[in-house]
């Protein structure tokens, strides 16, 4: 492999690339849903799937960067590749202002509302790597940055805000809670770890039970609040709500699997399920949209 593709390589798992596939669906979904009342063309699709990925590689780079002492000092994450050397904290900040930059470039295309929303939306995806600092409640934080992703992806095609106005906010509230459900227990591996560095989540401040109960009620609130989307999009169809039984048995699926003891059964849910489970809903949404 060249020297290019190398470091290329050290970007892509600096910035978990592949995790894109958790909330990118998401952000897709809006626009379908836009899309019955506004044109979409492929222009829109392309830039925010720009758009949406450059936010991410932003939010993840900073993270890795304002992060590095603390990763260091964690078994399980001293081989990233800011602590490894592999990729300098010159290099992570240079990546954050790139790929800011890019985002706020895709925003403008887009439409001006977005633009004008961009540094609202970077603060939010940028600003949560300072939260697992003072609060147990940063997994909600990471919720509400990665749950902004439905609602861009409907202003993206709109350039307005929606009609009913809750759509939104409830859109955003269902992925919000998803994203914040599933990361309580990705951290039940860092418990020990969190305590030991002074860093705060629901399993280090309250114990693993209260952890999985929290994250199994967050994830009935996205259920709930996905059933609630019908009632403000009319036009959805039996489809939507296969989508929504599908994605129900997919967190069902993810809490069953989940051992606080088995690192590996936690990764399995994390990276496995969710991705399926975004990635479906999607699909389905847009086969329920066309046909």
């Amino acid at each position: 492999m060249s020297g290019a593709g190398v470091r290329a390589g050290r970007y892509a798992r600096l910035v978990k690339l592949e995790h894109t596939g958790f909330a990118l669906p998401f952000a897709l979904v809006g626009a379908i849903l836009a899309s019955y009342r506004y044109p979409v063309t492929a222009w829109h699709l392309v830039w925010i799937v720009v758009a949406f990925t450059a936010a991410r590689f932003a939010a993840m780079a900073f993270n890795r960067v304002v992060d590095r002492e603390f990763d260091a000092r964690n078994p399980r994450t001293a081989g990233r590749e800011i602590p490894a050397g592999l990729v300098s904290v010159r290099e992570g900040k240079l990546a954050v202002v790139v790929a800011s930059a890019v985002f706020v470039f895709a925003s403008g295309m887009l439409n001006p509302l977005c633009l004008a929303l961009s540094p609202v939306a970077l603060a939010a995806v940028l600003g949560y790597s300072y939260a697992k600092r003072y609060t147990a409640a940063t997994h909600l934080v990471l919720g509400l940055a990665d749950g902004i992703a439905p609602s861009a992806g409907y202003l993206a095609i709109s350039g307005a805000w929606s009609d009913p106005w809750m759509l939104l906010p409830v859109l955003t509230m269902a992925v919000g809670l998803w994203i914040a459900g599933f990361d309580i227990l990705y951290s039940l591996q860092d418990v020990e770890a969190d305590r030991s560095l002074g860093l705060y989540s629901v399993p280090s401040r309250y114990g693993v039970r209260w952890a999985r109960w929290l994250a199994a009620v967050f994830h009935v609130g996205t259920v709930i609040c996905l059933l609630a989307v019908p009632i403000m999009v009319p036009e959805l169809g039996a489809g939507y709500l296969v989508a929504l039984l599908v994605t129900a048995a997919l967190l069902g699926l993810e809490h069953g699997l989940v051992d606080p003891e088995s690192p590996e059964s936690i990764h399995r849910a994390f990276f496995t399920i969710n991705v399926w489970l975004a990635s479906l809903f999607a699909l389905m949404v847009l086969l329920d949209r066309i046909l």
